[in-house]
C-alpha cells in the first residue's frame, strides 16, 4: 500500500521509504502471501529501493562536493543550492 503525496501531505521522506521497504521485506520473508500479492509487494520494494538509492547517491555527491579540496589543499567552494 503506497502512500501517495497529495496537496495536503508531503511525499514520504527517505526514512519513511526505508521503513516501508523493511516492512515489505519482512512480509515477503514470511512466505505466506499469495503469488500476485508477493509480486506486487516486490515491485513496490524495487521502486522504493531504487528511489532510496538515488537519494543516497545525490547526498553522497553533495558530501563529496563539500569535502573536496584543490591540489594545493584549499577547499573547493561554491554557492549552496537552496532546495
Amino acid at each position: 500500500m503506497k502512500r501517495a503525496a497529495t496537496p495536503d501531505t508531503p511525499p514520504p521522506s527517505f526514512e519513511d521509504d526505508i521503513r516501508r521497504l523493511a516492512e515489505i521485506v519482512e512480509r515477503l520473508e514470511k512466505g505466506d502471501l499469495p503469488l500476485e500479492q508477493s509480486v506486487a509487494l516486490f515491485e513496490d520494494g524495487i521502486q522504493l529501493a531504487r528511489k532510496s538509492q538515488a537519494e543516497l547517491n545525490r547526498v553522497e555527491k553533495r558530501v563529496e562536493e563539500l569535502l573536496a579540496v584543490k591540489d594545493d589543499g584549499t577547499p573547493v567552494t561554491r554557492d549552496l543550492d537552496h532546495e
